[in-house]
């Protein structure tokens, strides 16, 4: 999407994407060895998307200036110790909404993603999500071993095969060259001179707290569900790590990343927690980095098939935290069980904003009051620690 934000010609779009599946494949292995050290994946922040799109009217520079500030900020927070003082607000009930809210607010991109180009076909579309979403709950349940392991593989799979089979081919993949890459002059490697505008940077800011909020939720809900002991180091090493990516995403012009808030959910489908799998995965992302045919062609895979394949993922989010809602005895009275549903019920209606109404918020405050991630994460930390609050020996 951003390499057609910023250019018309395929090539410059490609190449776009090559640096950007260099840099999460080498960030995903750098967190591994040594940042939070947890099975983790890393990808382009969503929530950059906001203060990228609405400085469209700035240079190249400016916003990708930005990005590598707002970097910087991520990575001073963590070196300076400022993350240690607030890990107390991740209870178990705060954790447990995190992992609820994952799934509720992708809802909207997961209706996106399972009605694209759907023009004709809508029951189609609705019909082959559930049965493909059903048809991988079953191998879950059913396959053991490494055939557990590879159901989300053989869900892409089997979904491409049928959506191929009912007549909706895929279109033709474009032949993009090296040469042409090389030879475009939109795109280069390092985005100089870096360009500083206040009124950007401080909107970046603001994206930049969210993604905190993002970051710190991702990495406290696999510790709970890992049951980690060492969180505060990690936290720190993680955030310091998601600091440096940005900072190199900026200065490569490309949007900055972030740890994915649905690990979790893969985790509790493919029931394999251990981070050293994804040290392949990152050396793959660098190795396609270099072959832009491949990025190519792995654009061809239905969106219909991408979007049921979340469908899949986030029923097992909602199963991980619905389990440690049981586990750490989350909710045992009317209020604890409020902490829990006010933020949901909040993030979800943020989540289904009509356009008009999100398009009248402020600019500055657009990536926080839009966002029914971040809305959700917030409002629960005031109900819990604010408006719910109780007293220590009775805050299970």
């Amino acid at each position: 999407m951003l390499g057609e934000i910023h250019f018309d010609d395929a090539p410059s779009q490609i190449f776009y994407l090559q640096k950007l599946f260099l840099l999460a494949g080498l960030f995903l292995t750098v967190q591994i060895i040594w940042g939070h050290k947890m099975p983790l994946i890393i990808g382009p922040a969503s929530v950059l998307l906001v203060g990228i799109v609405s400085s469209l009217s700035f240079s190249y520079s400016v916003i990708y200036t930005s990005v590598a500030v707002g970097g910087v900020f991520l990575l001073l927070l963590a070196v300076s110790g400022l993350l240690r003082k607030i890990s107390f607000l991740f209870t178990p009930r705060i954790i447990v909404v995190i992992l609820l809210l994952i799934a509720f607010t992708l809802a909207p991109v997961i209706l996106n993603l399972v009605f694209d180009n759907s023009a004709g076909f809508e029951n189609f579309h609705l019909w082959f999500a559930i049965g493909l979403a059903l048809l991988m709950l079953m191998m879950n349940k059913w396959f053991t071993g490494i055939w557990k392991s590879i159901v989300i593989l053989l869900g892409l799979i089997i979904g491409t095969v049928v959506y191929l089979q009912f007549g909706k081919p895929l279109t033709a993949v474009s032949t993009i060259s090296l040469s042409g890459i090389l030879t475009s002059d939109t795109t280069s490697f390092f985005i100089f001179p870096l360009e500083w505008d206040f009124g950007v940077i401080t909107a970046f800011l603001f994206c930049y707290f969210a993604l905190l909020i993002n970051e710190l939720g991702s990495i406290q809900s696999v510790g709970a569900v890992l049951d980690l002991k060492d969180m505060d180091k990690r936290t720190q090493r993680g955030v310091a790590v998601t600091g440096l990516s940005n900072i190199f995403a900026g200065m490569h012009g490309v949007i900055g990343l972030v740890d994915f808030s649905l690990s979790p959910g893969i985790i509790s489908a493919t029931k394999c927690a251990s981070r050293f799998v994804l040290i392949p995965a990152g050396i793959g992302l660098m190795a396609i980095s270099l072959f832009p045919e491949v990025i190519s062609l792995l654009n061809q895979i239905p969106s219909l098939v991408i979007g049921s394949v979340m469908f899949y993922l986030m029923v097992s989010q909602l199963a991980s935290g619905f389990q440690l809602m049981g586990k750490q005895k989350a909710v045992f009275d009317f209020e604890t069980a409020t902490v829990i549903s006010f933020p949901i019920m909040l993030a979800v209606l943020i989540s289904f904003l009509p356009a008009p109404v999100v398009e009248s918020i402020p600019l500055i405050v657009r990536p926080i009051l839009s966002n029914g991630f971040v809305m959700g994460v917030i409002m629960v930390i005031i109900c819990e620690h604010l408006i719910f609050r109780r007293k220590k020996n009775k805050n299970i």
